[in-house]
């Protein structure tokens, strides 16, 4: 049985927490700050750490930082109402594996504590090469995992937007990153995908650059996009060559983008979306 650790210092949430986990048939231990969940951690083995940001002693930033440095350390997942990007990039800098926001969502985060228990070492390492509100950077091993973690961190990152724009960036980005993880990275945890999340003041983009030789439109026939006139007739396709249902992805994100574009190889791709008009209409 799955043993994960909770340090939330705000008594009915950390009640409501080990609450949600018990009903899910998980053995739970509460902690009250910061340094009391290291000390635990440094002593007995857990298969997962939810943690709160700002508690007494060390803060859930600081746990992080300390956690990571040990020989097995379990994954975490950041809880907090903090919901402005510094704290979320630096969440990940310090390798949380999710974050999620409160008040607490008891199926998000069943959802986000089953995937958690779920992952290897090497799964969880995201390398950060620039973390700043306006430019993020990241290196993303290429498991389909990743694909879903980056999602979720995407819908918090812009949580100034309204809803419905957040959900419709942050499922084209999943699309794309998806298929350069599955295509590009050939599902191997040890290759990695670039990720650029840029924010403008009226625009946002993002770039996705993945490890594979690229490819060319033309051949992919199990697409719904290159399917115009019979928009499941790629179904059949993809059956045969044995793939995963879908194919509608890249349908879905050439409708959602205000501008889509590919480097010649077709290995990277960047997304953008504006935030209002562009100031030149005619360009």
């Amino acid at each position: 049985m799955s043993k994960i650790l909770i340090a939330e210092d705000d008594g009915p949430t950390r009640v409501l927490v080990e609450a949600i986990l018990e009903d899910a048939g998980y053995t739970t231990e509460t902690v009250t700050d910061g340094t009391k969940a290291y000390d635990r951690i440094a002593k007995t083995s857990f298969d997962l750490l939810l943690t709160d940001i700002w508690m007494p002693g060390l803060n859930g930033l600081e746990l992080l930082s300390k956690v990571k440095t040990l020989p097995s350390p379990p994954p975490v997942i950041v809880m907090t109402s903090d919901d402005t990007s510094d704290t979320l990039l630096k969440a990940i800098r310090e390798q949380a594996y999710h974050y999620i926001p409160k008040p607490i969502d008891p199926q998000e985060l069943t959802r986000l504590v089953q995937d958690g228990l779920g992952a290897s070492r090497q799964e969880t390492i995201i390398e950060v090469t620039s973390a700043t509100p306006n430019w993020v950077e990241l290196l993303v091993p290429c498991d389909q995992k990743s694909a879903g973690r980056m999602r979720n961190f995407v819908m918090q990152l812009e949580a100034d937007l309204p809803e419905d724009l957040r959900e419709t960036i942050a499922m084209s980005f999943y699309e794309l990153l998806a298929n350069a993880i599955e295509w590009g990275g050939k599902l191997d945890p040890s290759k990695k995908v670039r990720i650029a999340f840029l924010r403008f003041e009226r625009m946002l983009m993002f770039r996705i650059a993945d490890p594979g030789s690229g490819f060319d439109m033309d051949e992919l026939e199990h697409a719904a996009l290159n399917n115009p006139d019979d928009p499941i007739a790629h179904m059949s396709v993809r059956e045969n060559q044995g793939l995963r249902p879908g194919g509608f992805g890249l349908l879905m994100v050439k409708t959602s983008a205000d501008e889509l574009i590919y480097n010649e190889a077709r290995n990277e791709v960047a997304f953008v979306k504006y935030l209002d008009l562009p100031k030149d209409t005619n360009r």
